[in-house]
């Protein structure tokens, strides 16, 4: 796999069926290891590791209800009271980031009504925090630690 613009971490890969598979420690499982997973996985250790956030508060692929759609962010982090704090999208690093992403991920957010939220490709990361009263954004430089 590429690598990323992330720490170095050692995830647990094994193959099965002519497929990799990596562990993923938030869902407790093996999954496919596709490159988007491979960015998902690499955001997950930098929430974990780096940012010291509880794996408790960390959701991955949780569902939504977009009016009369149902669809599933990549990563949801809450805070103590289970509300959502930071909404992240992850997409392939050969996908390049578009205004198509940060329209998907506020389309989430109309549901999801996260503080901040994250949009990366495992090379760019952009974080940026939401003010809902005077409906603007702040582009920050890093994403806050817990």
């Amino acid at each position: 796999m590429q690598e990323l613009n992330f720490p170095s971490y050692a995830f647990r890969l094994k193959s099965s069926e002519n497929k990799t598979l990596i562990f993923d420690i938030i869902r407790k499982k093996y999954v496919v290891l596709t490159p988007e997973e491979w960015v998902r996985q690499h955001v997950l250790r930098f929430l974990l590791e780096e940012k010291n956030y509880p794996a408790s508060l960390i959701a991955v692929e949780r569902q939504l209800k977009i009016h009369t759609r149902t669809k599933r962010t990549d990563i949801v982090v809450y805070n103590t009271q289970g509300t959502p704090e930071v909404l992240i999208e992850c997409k392939a690093p050969s996908v390049k980031i578009t205004q198509d992403a940060f329209d998907q991920i506020a389309r989430y957010n109309l549901t999801a009504k996260a503080s901040y939220l994250m949009v990366i490709n495992g090379l760019v990361h952009y974080y940026y925090q939401i003010h809902t009263e005077n409906k603007t954004y702040i582009f920050l430089n890093d994403i806050l630690g817990y």
